[in-house]
């Protein structure tokens, strides 16, 4: 199958597909350029048509895991209302089900090492999921007064931190995996302590 893709002219995809099964199995420093090829089915040289060396291919990993993040979280903050505070909650769920059934994305995404700013491309990917969170706080406090109202950057960026740390604690048999509480519970009453503590709501 492997094969059958590159000869249509889906190299890119192919080595991508592959690396993502490789960081699943062997984390994001632990595979070779040419295990990805050999992954996808195609010559050691092969890669090289198009990635210079293997941080390219996982910013490349990175580039697809944050399009298609950035396309959950703009989905669930549309369903996710009638209120921002709902919408909020479903984006929440959202970005902890993407964490856990895109593995290999999320890792190379937020756990291989990798410079997103060195690459115009990952970097505007990047920037649409931070501007979808952003859109969201905006949505948040565009009801409360302008000096009580919070920077709608900063607000984003700490429930984005939030939300990474619920992954990282539940996460590949990390200590959350004993709490009694489940991570969506968990990342919810955070995030309304949060908002609650700036005052935000009061409920």
């Amino acid at each position: 199958m492997a094969r059958e893709s590159y000869h249509h002219g889906n190299l890119r995809q192919a080595l991508v597909q592959a690396t993502v099964h490789l960081i699943e199995e062997k984390g994001p420093q632990a595979f070779t350029l040419a295990e990805a090829a050999r992954q996808a089915g195609v010559s050691a040289a092969a890669p090289y048509r198009h990635f210079a060396g293997r941080d390219e291919l996982l910013e490349e990993v990175a580039r697809h895991g944050f399009e298609e993040f950035s396309q959950r979280l703009e989905t669930a903050f549309s369903g996710g209302k009638p209120t921002p505070l709902s919408a909020l909650f479903h984006m929440g769920k959202a970005y902890l089900a993407f964490a856990a059934e895109r593995r290999g994305y999320y890792i190379a995404m937020f756990e291989s090492g990798i410079s997103i700013t060195s690459n115009s491309a990952l970097t505007q990917a990047a920037d649409r999921a931070r501007g979808v969170l952003v859109t969201a706080a905006e949505e948040l406090f565009r009801t409360a007064p302008g000096d009580q109202r919070p920077p709608a950057w900063m607000v984003a960026d700490h429930i984005w931190a939030l939300s990474h740390g619920v992954v990282e604690l539940f996460s590949r048999g990390k200590p959350g995996g004993r709490s009694p509480i489940s991570p969506e519970d968990m990342l919810e009453s955070g995030t309304l302590i949060y908002l609650r503590g700036l005052g935000v709501i009061s409920a």
